[in-house]
């Protein structure tokens, strides 16, 4: 195995290449978008995530011989294209919103202009990624909202592939949560890592309270015990008589739990333990959390519900030409006609219209040509949306690694407060603000 990212692509990217570089097509300017066409599970916004890891992937993007070897031994291209691959490095340019921006139906994500042949190779990559992340991050940020001041941890590694169980993490961090229990994701992208024992740790031990107190002596008093690998009042009885009244939690993974946090709490208080914290889990999603609002509950805990998006695994973005020189060198407009796949042809450039704070529309403004849109004030007014992430082949690392991933958190958190109150509830409905697009010429 070889650190190149360059068959994590399907084969027809290859085989539009070859076909292209036969007829003379390869070298044609082209730009290519990405973007969704609906909100998936009747969302009222998207968050934007996995732009950080694309551009690595990008950098990565290399044909070494272990990759060419492959493509020869299995005939997925000619020979001439295997020569064009041997120095295949991407030179164009990418542009899209940046990782953690809010994003609505038809809203240009990611924007990549090269010839045909840098750019084409790239879709598969992009889909894989953004899709992916931004549908982990659009679940983890309704979440976020559920939760209020509560702080979020995720912990659903053993319910994702093990790399997609990293992303999926850093993902839930760009978009709200605090903390994760996967270690890499802490290592690669510097998100605080969380943990404590499994009822294993209890089951190992000949008592409940022979396992507390060596957790205790472990980690200390400020640690958060597990109570209910049986009984959840002797559980806490326990856990108090053992580390007295400075516990700093005890964590709840089963029961109704709007009963059992109420009653978990009364007991904390009688016995004196009233500043000990307590956290839930157990399958929870952004409803149950926001049925958990009034109970006193300090904390959850989610699994399974943030790394496979909530039930909508996969945000329903797309990769498509948009616009193309012709043979004479004129720039067109480009899309697909096809029924319920239709798209907009034209470059773009994007912008949030904001009202006494507050979004109102998301504004497209569409050209034919390859020129900087530079929209006018007459024509469009708004915050603007794109950023450049690589510009004729260099990538601007600011968005990477764990500074990038820090620097998206703060961005989420930041433009989220423009949504208007209707984006907040959890019901399906319509997006939260239209997509309007003018006409730049």
């Amino acid at each position: 195995m070889t650190s190149s990212t360059a068959l994590l692509t399907d084969r027809y990217e290859l085989t539009m290449l070859a076909a292209s570089l036969r007829d003379g097509t390869a070298s044609r300017p082209s730009v290519f978008e990405l973007f969704s066409r609906r909100l998936s599970g009747g969302r009222r916004f998207g968050v934007v995530a996995g732009t950080g890891r694309l551009l690595g992937l990008v950098r990565d993007f290399r044909f070494g011989d272990d990759e060419l070897r492959f493509l020869r031994d299995n005939d997925v291209v000619d020979a001439a294209s295997v020569r064009y691959l041997e120095d295949y490095r991407f030179t164009g340019s990418i542009r899209g919103y940046r990782e953690g921006e809010l994003y609505f139906p038809g809203s240009p994500i990611l924007t990549v202009e090269g010839s045909f042949a840098d750019a084409v190779v790239l879709e598969t990559l992009a889909l894989s990624v953004l899709n992916h992340d931004s549908a982990v991050a659009t679940a983890a940020s309704r979440m976020s909202i559920a939760a209020g001041e509560r702080p979020l941890a995720e912990m659903g590694s053993r319910r994702a592939a093990e790399r997609s169980a990293v992303a999926a993490a850093r993902a839930a961090y760009i978009a709200g949560f605090r903390s994760t229990s996967n270690l890499e994701a802490g290592r690669t992208w510097g998100i605080p890592t969380m943990g404590t024992a499994a009822h294993s740790w209890t089951l190992l031990h000949d008592s409940e309270e022979e396992a507390f107190r060596s957790q205790i002596d472990s980690l200390g008093t400020d640690t958060t015990l597990l109570v209910d690998t049986y009984d959840i009042p002797t559980g806490v009885e326990t856990a108090i008589r053992v580390a007295g009244t400075g516990l700093g939690g005890v964590r709840i993974d089963s029961g109704d739990l709007p009963i059992v946090a109420a009653a978990v709490r009364e007991q904390l208080d009688a016995l004196g333990a009233t500043e000990t914290r307590i956290t839930v889990t157990s399958d929870l999603d952004e409803y149950a959390i926001a049925a958990l609002a009034a109970s006193p509950v300090d904390a959850y805990g989610v699994g399974t519900s943030v790394v496979t998006g909530s039930g909508y695994p996969t945000a329903s973005m797309v990769y498509k030409l948009v616009a193309r020189q012709d043979a004479a060198g004129s720039w067109i407009g480009v899309a697909k006609a096809s029924a319920d796949k239709a798209s907009h042809g034209g470059r773009k450039a994007a912008f949030r219209r904001i009202e006494d704070g507050v979004a109102t529309a998301e504004q497209v403004l569409v050209a034919d040509g390859f020129e900087k849109l530079d929209a006018p004030a007459s024509a469009v007014e708004g915050r603007p949306l794109q950023v450049t992430f690589v510009d004729n082949g260099e990538i601007d690392s600011a968005h990477e690694g764990a500074a990038g991933t820090a620097s998206a958190r703060e961005h989420h958190l930041r433009v989220r407060e423009e949504l208007p109150v209707r984006a907040l509830a959890l019901s399906k409905s319509d997006p939260a603000i239209p997509t309007v697009y003018i006409d730049a010429e």
